[in-house]
């Protein structure tokens, strides 16, 4: 992960920011036991740094996931029909993030 990767996340970031059109205070990317990202309500992003190693596509359903959350605080059926609206079928990019997740916590397991 070099500080380019960083900056082009960010500014992805920001991109669908202004595409969703939310505000955000700040992205940090910062190492996380047990998540690949997570929000404040006043518009703070944090990203696990390995979001970075990760496909375009999920970078983006991490993207867009935290994002919807300072327009709605749950997963509930408005939040997945934005999901769906602005990722198409989101559902299996979170499967794949799933699968992802289970191999990593078996690595640090051994």
């Amino acid at each position: 992960m070099t500080s380019e990767d960083k900056v082009t996340f960010k500014a992805r970031v920001w991109q669908w920011a202004k595409k969703l059109d939310v505000k955000v205070q700040s992205i940090m990317l910062r190492s996380m036991q047990n998540k690949w990202a997570s929000c404040s309500s006043s518009g703070r992003l944090t990203f696990d740094t390995s979001v970075l190693e990760l496909p375009i596509h999920l970078q983006d359903y991490a993207i867009v996931h935290e994002l919807l959350h300072l327009q709605v605080p749950n997963h509930g059926r408005l939040w997945q029909c934005l999901m769906q609206a602005y990722l198409g079928d989101y559902e299996s990019s979170e499967q794949e993030l799933k699968k992802i997740t289970s191999k990593q916590q078996k690595k640090t397991c051994k």
